[in-house]
């Protein structure tokens, strides 16, 4: 960049002149003086930097008035809460970076309840005595999974780690060589099982894994069985595994416990709504599995948790495991975790009620709708900044379940006149509030799926916004 002058350190201004403009100025009333002060010294320090650096490119620093107004918009952002709401355009429901599964109206009740109130966390009201916190799941897990006992810690690696810590340590895991998953996070079960101090025995091959290849590598080193539910990839073609029944059958046979990791259990078949099928957690607990472990915020459509169900003998080992004191969950998480699963008792509420469900039963119709609602606004507020148009999509899952899999959606697309889409993308993802969409063949996609009726407004307010602000 050509620059019209050369910055000089003597022309930054004190800390003390900046203090009293910012103050005088009174566009930072909401912003506690520490706060304040910590800013200007930031700020003056990071342009201390670029200009000994020597690369310094923006305007003349002697130019105290545009210097402080820059010095006040810094501070104002700086000062924004860093967590934030944004509008999910993506189209992909469990979207990992943007939170996962959002709760219902009926968890978020229940939450505010749990946060200004006492509560029975670990007080039996029948007897007085000391309770334990997992009783206001672990009847109700039981119930809709048909298994014996269950536990919730704080997410499924968590509930992976202490499932095989317990019941493995020191001795061999086998498991499929096509089940050694790795997830977001880098997060594979190879590294999980030397933390739990259990020894890796992979059988069979990456495509083909056959009964007798488990049958032959178990010895009277082995203690645990281990099935990994593929949920976020596919091997197609020439495949081959050992169905739940026979391997259970087995581990039977050798008086050893067989477990499954789940991954995004979910509690509905979902293939009505043009998924495939996937087995769901009363499914694999029917099929004999000792321990099932899966996700609370994935297809569940909860909060973060890890919840393991299965044989009473064996989740009593868990629970006993000091372990669980580390990774248990706290009384918010088990709060709104009762209330999701309270939902499930009624099915058809279930998929009303809780978001990730009724976003993934949305038909095209209802979204085509919605789509609809936002083009009219965009196409009447903001004719001359942009071209739009509603297109067929589709959207996904996501967080891991499903993969390529698609949901056919409807997005509204933008094609702005005169900024480039990756600036549009930019201003968007940096309004007062963020919106997240896909950027495809020359325009940007915001798919209707994920982006609920009451934030249609809100929606339209952040492309206003975007597309009319000034160049960057």
């Amino acid at each position: 960049m050509d620059r019209q002058f050369t910055p000089s350190l003597r022309d930054i201004p004190n800390v003390h002149d900046c203090i009293n403009y910012l103050i005088a100025s009174g566009v930072l009333d909401d912003v506690p003086l520490r706060r304040i002060k910590f800013c200007v010294r930031l700020y003056l320090e990071r342009l201390r930097l670029s200009i000994l650096s020597d690369k310094y490119e923006g305007f003349p620093v002697s130019e105290r008035e545009t210097l402080f107004r820059d010095l006040a918009v810094f501070v104002q952002n700086y000062h924004r809460p860093h967590y934030s709401r944004v509008i999910n355009g993506t189209g992909v429901i469990v979207h990992t970076n943007l939170g996962r599964s959002l709760l219902p109206v009926f968890s978020i009740e229940t939450l505010i309840s749990a946060s200004r109130s006492y509560s029975n966390l670990e007080l039996n009201l029948e007897t007085g005595k000391r309770g334990s916190r997992y009783q206001h799941v672990d009847s109700l897990l039981c119930e809709l999974t048909g298994s014996e006992a269950a536990l919730v810690v704080n997410n499924n690696a968590a509930a992976v780690l202490i499932a095989l810590e317990t019941l493995a340590k020191g001795k061999e895991v086998v498991v499929s060589r096509g089940q050694l998953v790795e997830i977001g996070g880098s997060f594979r079960i190879p590294d999980i099982m030397i933390r739990s101090g259990a020894k890796l025995i992979e059988v069979g091959t990456t495509n083909r894994t056959h009964y007798q290849d488990y049958q032959a590598a178990i010895t009277n080193e082995t203690g645990l069985l281990l099935r990994v539910h593929c949920s976020n990839y596919r091997i197609i073609g020439f495949t081959g595994e050992v169905a739940n029944a026979d391997l259970v059958r087995l581990g039977k046979s050798h008086d050893i416990p067989v477990m499954e990791d789940l991954g995004s259990g979910c509690l509905i078949d979902l293939s009505s709504f043009g998924l495939a099928k996937e087995p769901t957690v009363q499914e694999v607990v029917a099929s004999g599995m000792d321990i099932v472990t899966f996700s609370g915020d994935k297809l569940l459509g909860g909060p973060q948790a890890g919840i393991i169900v299965g044989k009473k003998r064996f989740i009593d080992q868990i629970k006993s495991n000091p372990l669980n004191r580390a990774l248990r969950i706290d009384k918010l998480t088990l709060a709104a975790l009762e209330s999701v699963l309270r939902l499930y008792l009624d099915e058809s509420r279930a998929l009303q009620e809780i978001p990730t469900l009724a976003m993934i039963a949305a038909s095209s119709e209802i979204i085509q709708k919605r789509a609809r609602i936002l083009y009219d606004k965009c196409t009447s507020l903001l004719a001359e900044k942009g071209v739009f148009s509603l297109v067929r999509t589709f959207s996904r899952v996501g967080g891991g379940a499903m993969p390529e899999q698609n949901l056919d959606s409807w997005a509204v697309a933008v094609q702005p006149k005169t900024l480039k889409i990756s600036h549009l993308e930019k201003r968007l993802r940096q309004a007062p509030l963020p919106v997240i969409g896909r950027m495809e063949e020359g325009c940007f996609l915001l798919d209707m799926r994920t982006v609920a009726d009451d934030e249609i407004d809100l929606l339209a307010e952040s492309l206003q916004f975007a597309l009319n602000k000034d160049e960057d």
